[in-house]
């Protein structure tokens, strides 16, 4: 649970270049995620080259911290195995690749590439890198050595998120609110 609780978004890095092994773990961590009908629809391109990274870090506003990461992984989501599930199943390969890197002493962020509003993107980076068709652009993952420590983040607390056997307000500040 410490890995899930202490993970944040790291946006900056170290100049210590990450080893292959370790990201082999991370991506041996994504591919253990659930996947609908157990379809493990991922695929995943490590970029390390600088030029290549910097021009990922183009694809939009909130990639820019890309070009700082001594290692991009582009997570691919396969069309043919997961047609209905495809966002859903990547996104779990991700987090379980954000939470593993946490537990290695790396950081990492992710940046959404699909969506529906901004194909753009997607074909930017399917452009880029070659990336076949029925192949989609999920999501990039900026990993390296922190270069720095942000705060604990705040959380909501447990008893305003959960509600037992129906909907209904809980706690005091509830009060006539359904």
């Amino acid at each position: 649970m410490e890995a899930i609780r202490s993970r944040r978004s790291i946006r900056r890095y170290g100049p210590t270049d990450v080893p292959d092994a370790l990201v082999r773990e991370l991506i041996d961590a994504a591919r253990h995620a659930p996947s609908a009908h157990n379809s493990q629809p991922w695929a995943f391109i490590v970029v390390r080259d600088g030029e290549t990274r910097e021009r990922l870090s183009r694809t939009h506003r909130y990639s820019r911290f890309l070009r700082g990461a001594p290692v991009v992984i582009v997570v691919l989501g396969d069309e043919r195995l997961s047609p209905s599930h495809l966002v859903e199943d990547c996104s779990a390969a991700v987090e379980n690749m954000l939470i593993a890197a946490n537990a290695l002493g790396l950081g990492a962020c992710w940046v959404a590439v699909y969506s529906a509003t901004a194909a753009g993107r997607e074909e930017y980076v399917r452009d880029l890198l070659s990336i076949p068709g029925h192949m989609r652009v999920i999501a990039m993952v900026g990993v390296g050595y922190p270069g720095e420590a942000p705060p604990p983040k705040a959380v909501r607390p447990l008893d305003e998120i959960t509600h037992l056997e129906r909907w209904r307000p809980i706690g005091p500040d509830s009060a006539g609110k359904s």
